[in-house]
């Protein structure tokens, strides 16, 4: 014969119980997402969508599209609070090494916690970068920035979402120091919104999510106020960069869904390139 719990426990009692029911149930989901390296949603500022999933996601794009191997180096500008970070600590050997840096220093500090102090090989740095929305007291400029490691130091560097808030000159001393960093065939991810005939007419007939129409130098951005917003680049203009720094372009381009392709990958555009020998 079945007991139902009500009949067991006196009416009186029934609130606290039910108060400690929820108090632990609480504390264990707080357990399970500091198990599962999930940042508390109140301090994630690297966008929208699901942490986890689309660090996951492009888990696949760095494996699949970049031959990204558990035993090598690896740069992740930009790191924001360990988005692209976590699902690597199931993925890098102990032969292989991540390093991390941004300007949000919090996001920095909570991944050295909570990160770093599990897994040995996984590095965090703060660099006080200036930038309008993120490190607005910053005193270092972007395009001045020397990321700090060695020549031909890293297998593989990959910046997401970075390009789309940087403005020309940035943009271009980055890549250099990106190409300056990688290893010979070394590869690089970069996300991008980039702009070509069909994005272009997308924009045009009101269909992308983004509607870039404000010029700024070699770009153009959705806010001419903070333009750091969101920017976009013609392709061409991102492909001769490449080619000036030694990034030759691993065909095709991922486009991304931003302005309304029927066919994408991602969000944002995605290239991938190798470090050519020099000759």
């Amino acid at each position: 014969m079945r007991m139902h719990g009500k009949k067991l426990v006196p009416a009186f009692l029934r609130p606290a119980l039910r108060r400690i029911y929820y108090s632990i149930k609480n504390i264990v989901e707080q357990v399970k997402k500091r198990y599962s390296l999930t940042p508390p949603e109140s301090m994630i500022f690297v966008g929208n969508g699901d942490f986890r999933e689309i660090g996951n996601e492009f888990k696949r794009y760095f494996i699949e599209l970049s031959n990204l191997r558990p035993n090598q180096r690896v740069l992740d500008v930009g790191c924001g609070i360990g988005r692209m970070a976590v699902p690597l600590t199931r993925y890098l050997s102990q032969e292989g090494e991540y390093n991390g840096f941004d300007i949000v220093k919090s996001g920095i500090d909570w991944c050295q916690t909570h990160i770093s102090s599990r897994f040995s090989n996984f590095h965090f740095h703060h660099v006080d970068i200036l930038n309008k929305a993120y490190n607005p007291s910053g005193k270092l400029r972007a395009k001045d920035f020397v990321f700090p490691f060695k020549d031909n130091s890293f297998d593989f560097v990959f910046l997401t979402s970075v390009f789309t808030h940087m403005l020309p000159l940035d943009v271009e001393h980055y890549t250099s120091e990106v190409s300056r960093v990688l290893k010979q065939n070394g590869t690089c991810l970069i996300t991008f919104f980039l702009l070509n005939e069909q994005s272009t007419d997308l924009i045009r007939l009101g269909r992308s999510t983004l509607d870039f129409k404000h010029k700024v130098q070699q770009c153009l951005t959705v806010d001419i106020d903070n333009p750091e917003s969101a920017i976009a680049y013609h392709e061409d203009f991102v492909k001769g960069l490449f080619s000036r720094y030694k990034l030759s372009i691993n065909e095709p381009i991922h486009y991304g869904s931003w302005c309304d392709r029927d066919m994408f990958l991602s969000y944002q555009d995605i290239v991938v390139a190798t470090k050519i020998l020099s000759t």
